[in-house]
């Protein structure tokens, strides 16, 4: 059987709702001429807000590993000669960005997660509310697919992965009813295997973390966010910012710690006198979370997070 999947262009692009859009844009700006990265085009709704507010001589290069998002976000962004569509990770950011721009961009937008276009999307396998191949990938660049985490994975890997990734306490039961059950073919099988040792009410969310789990490992999501933030201080110039919107507390302490601390570990180095060697400087004292009015009417906003540092002098 073959589990890769056509990514051809799907007749419907579900929009996805930008979160804390005026917010981050605000933070985002530090230079209306500046050039800028959108790590995270999506539908485009960041980028085109970004737009209105850049002169004439700005650049906005809009990254995108998934070609959808690109077709979607050029029908909106139309021929604008500052924006720049690059296709690719965000992890691979120094690589994908033009050699020209290293050193000299005044802003970067992350904003994480999962589109709404491909959780609702079935055939891209992420949703449990419908059925679908168990694929996941967010791009055809991923290599390996949900098929083969939830079918290959030993006991162990799969375990760990639902534990870490998914904060899910049962891991242990869920890990081993999959494999009992294997082959597991389809989104809903999935789905059937985890909640066949699940009880009490919260069952609907163990399902979901596990789905955010393997989506997570699929994808390389925490290992590309770090990369991304990594090369984020090579392209940045001093005193450029990056704007991070995270969604699950995993994000958010990778994004926390580096904003701290300039790597993962949250640890701040210190020079021969003790003073603090930081390439990174935190902006925004406190989380910046949606309103109530926002979350009201875009439920997905609930969980969002806002951190912004700057890249800060150099020597």
């Amino acid at each position: 059987m073959n589990h890769n999947m056509d990514f051809e262009i799907m007749a419907e692009y579900h929009p996805h709702t930008p979160v804390l859009l005026d917010v981050s844009v605000e933070f985002l700006i530090t230079d209306k001429s500046g050039i800028y990265i959108d790590a995270t085009l999506g539908g485009g709704g960041h980028s085109i807000k970004i737009l209105k507010h850049l002169k004439k001589t700005a650049i906005l290069m809009g990254v995108d590993q998934d070609t959808e998002a690109h077709q979607a976000a050029s029908i909106k962004i139309g021929d604008d000669p500052r924006f720049e569509p690059i296709t690719g990770n965000f992890g691979h950011l120094s690589t994908i960005i033009p050699k020209q721009y290293h050193g000299k961009v005044s802003g970067i937008l992350f904003d994480l997660g999962i589109s709404t276009h491909q959780i609702k999307a079935p055939e891209r396998g992420f949703s449990f509310q419908h059925d679908g191949p168990l694929d996941m990938r967010m791009s055809e660049l991923s290599g390996v697919s949900a098929y083969e985490v939830v079918n290959n994975y030993d006991y162990e890997k799969l375990r760990d992965i639902i534990f870490h990734y998914g904060e899910e306490r049962l891991s242990r039961q869920i890990a081993k009813s999959i494999i009992e059950k294997r082959p597991v073919e389809t989104t809903l099988q999935l789905r059937d295997a985890i909640e066949s040792v699940l009880y009490g009410p919260h069952i609907i969310k163990s399902v979901a973390r596990v789905f955010q789990a393997i989506r997570i490992e699929v994808n390389r999501e925490l290992d590309m966010l770090k990369e991304g933030l990594q090369d984020s201080l090579e392209l940045l110039k001093t005193g450029g910012r990056i704007v991070a919107i995270s969604y699950h507390s995993l994000e958010d302490r990778i994004v926390k710690n580096f904003f701290k601390s300039g790597n993962f570990e949250g640890t701040v180095e210190k020079d021969f006198f003790g003073n603090p060697i930081n390439p990174i400087k935190v902006i925004t004292k406190q989380i910046i979370t949606p309103s109530d009015e926002e979350t009201e009417a875009n439920p997905a906003a609930r969980s969002a997070k806002l951190r912004v540092a700057e890249k800060a002098t150099e020597g």
